[in-house]
């Protein structure tokens, strides 16, 4: 079973995310609410897989992404963010995000999204 950690800033995106990701047949390893929580949580539980929100406090989503790339150039990074910021995913991708999701976000576009990253490997 393919494992994942989740960052978003708001709680009730991560709850919605867990319970898509596991309804999907992954397992959440762990769950972080800015990118200097989820590249400290990426070096200690070695994800197959992070869905990392764009825009958070203390260390933005593309920031992280840099990080935890540098850590391990391997890493497979979906970004997640809303219509409003999707200027950002350009930047993203070229960091070196796998894909991205835009909110609001549907159940089997995620599950779709799992699926072909890891269907990469």
């Amino acid at each position: 079973m393919k494992k994942v950690l989740i960052v978003d800033d708001a709680a009730f995106m991560r709850l919605s995310l867990r319970r898509i990701i596991e309804k999907s047949g992954f397992e959440v390893i762990g769950e972080a609410e800015n990118g200097l929580a989820a590249v400290k949580l990426y070096r200690q539980l070695k994800p197959d897989i992070v869905t990392m929100d764009i825009t958070m406090q203390e260390l933005n989503g593309i920031d992280a992404l840099k990080m935890i790339k540098s850590l391990d150039n391997n890493a497979r990074i979906i970004m997640i963010t809303s219509l409003g910021h999707k200027d950002k995913v350009g930047e993203a991708i070229r960091a070196g995000a796998v894909a991205f999701i835009l909110k609001p976000f549907n159940e089997s576009f995620i599950e779709k999204s799992l699926k072909l990253v890891t269907a990469k490997q």
